[in-house]
């Protein structure tokens, strides 16, 4: 099967607003529309497929218009069937973890407003990344710390600091996407 970048894919590949391993980036860009999904395992970056599902998963690349093995990657369906979206919640950068491992871990309860913490987590760790790489230089170390958060309680944690660094009107979009 021949997989091709998507729109989106693009645009987190270049603001790395979900953090993709070394492995998943190079990859990435090696999905051009000529190459296979077996051309890409093959080329020794050690990638495995699971990783590149993942990637599809997230809507960052989507199997090239007229590839005939169109169906393949619904084959580990099955075996992921009880992944959510949630569930694959971007992963710190130090690597990416099997669809598996992320399988047993029990759903968290849902604050007030009907949003789990991961949904939350999903939904403000982009905003968190571009608000702290917009500082350039200034807000490097922030924007590090908030590329090592794994958890939505850590986001929290670092709201404060990120709402002082960029203000409180900017930092408004990420308030209400931890909070709302």
């Amino acid at each position: 099967m021949i997989l091709v970048k998507t729109e989106a894919g693009q645009q987190v590949f270049k603001d790395r607003s979900v953090p993709l391993s070394p492995r998943q980036r190079t990859a990435f860009i090696l999905f051009d529309g000529k190459r296979s999904v077996d051309e890409v395992l093959a080329a020794g970056n050690g990638i495995a497929r699971e990783e590149i599902d993942q990637m599809v998963d997230l809507g960052l690349l989507q199997p090239a218009a007229g590839s005939k093995a169109a169906a393949s990657p619904k084959a580990p369906e099955p075996a992921t069937a009880g992944k959510t979206a949630a569930t694959a919640a971007p992963q710190p950068s130090g690597g990416s973890r099997p669809p598996e491992s992320a399988k047993p871990k029990p759903a968290e309860p849902a604050p007030a407003a009907g949003r789990s913490r991961q949904q939350r987590y999903k939904d403000a760790y982009p905003i968190a990344t571009q608000l702290t790489g917009a500082l350039g230089l200034m807000g490097f170390r922030l924007n590090l710390q908030v590329e090592g958060t794994t958890s939505y309680e850590d986001l929290v944690a670092l709201a404060p600091k990120i709402r002082a660094a960029v203000g409180a009107e900017k930092a408004a979009a990420l308030d209400k996407a931890l909070n709302d």
